[in-house]
Formats: C-alpha cells, sequence, structure tokens
C-alpha cells in the first residue's frame, strides 16, 4: 500500500479510501466487518463514511456498523482514519441538518456515539451550507478541536470558490481549515478539473474522489450486459446510450491493457495531480479486491493520451473557455 500526505497535513492516509455507504443497506454487518478486516490486512488506513449513511436500515445504521467493528478491538481503532460527514437530514425537527454550530454539536456528539470513539480524524461538512456564515461554522469546529472531539475539518461537493472562501476565513482565525475535499471525479465526470482541483492544490487541501466508476458504467458495464450479468434502467441506461461509444472504445483499450475496466479506471485517478485516492465502497470481499489490483497498474503517457482522447478532460479555469 502507498500512504501520501492528506492535502497539507501532516496526516499520512492510503491512496485507495474504503467507503461505507454499501455497509448495512447492500453488505450485512458481518460482511460489512469482514471487509474492514480485510481493508486493514491490505494496508487501507483512511475510512469514510456519514451520519445519513444507512437507507432503509435508518440513518446512522453505517456508522453503528464502523462502531461496533471498532468495539471489538485489536487495534482497529486505533490503526484507521475515520471520516464522517453531517450537513443531511436526522431527524424531521428544525436544527437536525445543515452547518449551524448547533447542529454542528449535536451531529457530532450522535456520531461520535455511533462509532464508539472519543474522536473523529476527519469531520467533513457533506455539502456547502449557504445559510450560515463562515465565522459560526469555523467557531463551532474550534471548539470541537479544542475538546478533542475532532482533529482535521474537510469538504465534500464544494465548488472550487467554496474551498478558496472557507480557507480564506479560517486564515482570519488563524484557524487550519480544510485538509479534504470530497468530489465527484472520474473519467466521464472531469468538471473538477477546471475549477476544484485547482483551488484545492492552491489552498493545500487533498482530493478525495467518490464515485470513481461512475455507478458502475466504467466497470465494464456493456461486456457485464452482453453476458447477462448487468441490466440497467433510468438514468444509468441513459447514460450509457450517450456516451456509448466512448465506453465501448474504453473498454477495448482495457482489454488491449490487460487490465478489467474497473481497476484501470482507479489506476487513472491515482495519476492526477492534486488527488489523495479513490474511495473505494465494495460490497463484497472480491470487489475489494479488484479496487486492490488498481495500485499495481502503471500507466505511460501513451495510455493516458489515450484515455483522454476517450474521455475528453479540461483546461484548468479559464484557460478551458478563454484565451
Amino acid at each position: 500500500m502507498e500512504y501520501t500526505h492528506l492535502g497539507r497535513s501532516g496526516l499520512k492516509v492510503s491512496r485507495l479510501v474504503l467507503g461505507t455507504m454499501n455497509f448495512g443497506p447492500q453488505t450485512s454487518e458481518e460482511d460489512s466487518h469482514r471487509i474492514m478486516d480485510a481493508a486493514h490486512d491490505a494496508g487501507i488506513n483512511y475510512f469514510d463514511t456519514a451520519n445519513v449513511y444507512g437507507q432503509h436500515k435508518g440513518r446512522g445504521a453505517t456508522e453503528t456498523i464502523v462502531g461496533n467493528w471498532f468495539a471489538q478491538g485489536g487495534g482497529r481503532r486505533e490503526r484507521t482514519v475515520i471520516a464522517t460527514k453531517l450537513y443531511g437530514d436526522m431527524g424531521d425537527w428544525p436544527n437536525e441538518n445543515r452547518l449551524s454550530a448547533l447542529n454542528i454539536r449535536r451531529a457530532l456528539d450522535a456520531s461520535l456515539q455511533r462509532l464508539q470513539t472519543d474522536y473523529i480524524d476527519i469531520y467533513q461538512f457533506h455539502h456547502i451550507d449557504r445559510d450560515t456564515p463562515w465565522d459560526e461554522i469555523w467557531q463551532a469546529i474550534e471548539t470541537a478541536v479544542a475538546q478533542g472531539k475532532i482533529l482535521y475539518a474537510g469538504s465534500s461537493n464544494f465548488a472550487g470558490w467554496h474551498i478558496a472562501t472557507a480557507q480564506a476565513e479560517a486564515r482570519k482565525r488563524n484557524h487550519l481549515g480544510l485538509v479534504s475535499e470530497q468530489s465527484i471525479y472520474n473519467l466521464l465526470t472531469r468538471q473538477v478539473e477546471l475549477e476544484v482541483l485547482p483551488a484545492a492544490q492552491a489552498n493545500g487541501v487533498g482530493v478525495i474522489a467518490w464515485s470513481p466508476l461512475h455507478g458502475g458504467l466504467l466497470g465494464g458495464v456493456i461486456r457485464k450486459q452482453n453476458e447477462g450479468k448487468r441490466r440497467l434502467e433510468g438514468r444509468a441506461a441513459e447514460t450509457l446510450e450517450k456516451h456509448r461509444d466512448a465506453i465501448e472504445a474504453y473498454e477495448d483499450f482495457a482489454a488491449q491493457l490487460g487490465h478489467e475496466p474497473g481497476d484501470l479506471a482507479l489506476a487513472w485517478l491515482l495519476t492526477r495531480p492534486g488527488v489523495t485516492g479513490p474511495i473505494i465502497g465494495p460490497r463484497t470481499h472480491e470487489q475489494l479486491d479488484g479496487g486492490l489490483r488498481a495500485l499495481d497498474i502503471h500507466l505511460d503517457d501513451a495510455a493516458l493520451a489515450r484515455l483522454d482522447e476517450i474521455f475528453p478532460g479540461h483546461k484548468t479555469a479559464p484557460e478551458d473557455y478563454a484565451w
């Protein structure tokens, strides 16, 4: 396993991030625990979750599964950099969502209880809150840091100017600010190259790529359809038809290189400047093994150029659309 610093912090994290969103809704608690043990065995130390994860199992169910795993001991908590998030609705009353100081305090304490830990390594804002001023947000985070309840703050789904503003407001307070940003980023969805990636790099923020396979469309979906192993409906089917030619060319290129398409997509993300690593969200132990294969793939300049031909990216703004 390779490790890198998360943004400009001194925190070392694995280049692959274990996503837990399937734990509970798709994967049983027992199997989830096995996957987390296997992740540790492979050297993955960075786990990501959120207070709202759980779907039909109920909000907070995924954090509870992770907390029960921590409670087994054996160095599980000590060897894990745990990141969770707040913003989404955790109840029907006012102040049970978003980034008010009140919700930060309550949501943090609830996550700590479910996770069965006394601190969270990276506490992340799941979305920008346009109605709460940064002075209030950073004051609440500073209090949590002083109490020893969190070590670092991160963001998710922020625009480039949100990252820049957050960091500027943190500097006014002599506060570290954000150390990470989670953004959707994959070969099919490269808009973050315009402003999010350069803003993150300029402000010392490590980028974590979520949906690295774009919901499975970069995981060999056409081949699986032809083999009767995958059926798409709704938006996924529409996206496939829109990009069918490119995805077919991509799957052919992966075969030419001798790699699984999903492994190739992850390996490409590991070459991107400013990207700490992609989030892999396995439902099974086998899917975890597939993600690990990406670490052994080397992509030369010719391969990277071919991937850019298939899925064109963006120049840094404003060069992408102006001289």
